[in-house]
């Protein structure tokens, strides 16, 4: 009986820590993303495929579906805002669609001329 205790113990700990890998890497995936489409010779689209592609080098192309970018504001600076909703994975990689969502933001470059 307290084997079978420690064991669930010790899987929930590794699919807490399987959740905090997904969720953090998707989250600098977003950064990323958003960094990289502030730039001023760069798009706002250019840091969503950006984000796909680390997301999906990352962890796998079905986390990389559904990657959006806005232009928002952040602490008072115009921004890109790159959102990324990700599976959120409970048994495994087995979990609920969309139920980790993250977003990255950068403030966007001008060429003052």
């Amino acid at each position: 009986m307290v084997a079978a205790l420690l064991t669930l113990m010790t899987l929930s700990v590794l699919q807490l820590g399987l959740v905090l890998h997904i969720r953090n890497t998707v989250l600098d995936a977003a950064s990323e993303g958003a960094r990289y489409g502030s730039l001023a010779d760069n798009r706002l689209e250019d840091g969503v495929l950006r984000a796909r592609d680390l997301i999906a080098t990352a962890l796998g192309p079905s986390y990389a579906e559904n990657v959006t970018v806005a232009r928002g504001s952040w602490r008072g600076h115009p921004a890109a805002v790159v959102t990324v909703r990700a599976p959120l994975p409970l048994i495994g990689l087995v979990g609920i669609a969309n139920g980790l969502e993250v977003n990255g933001h950068a403030a966007i470059e001008t060429l003052a001329g």
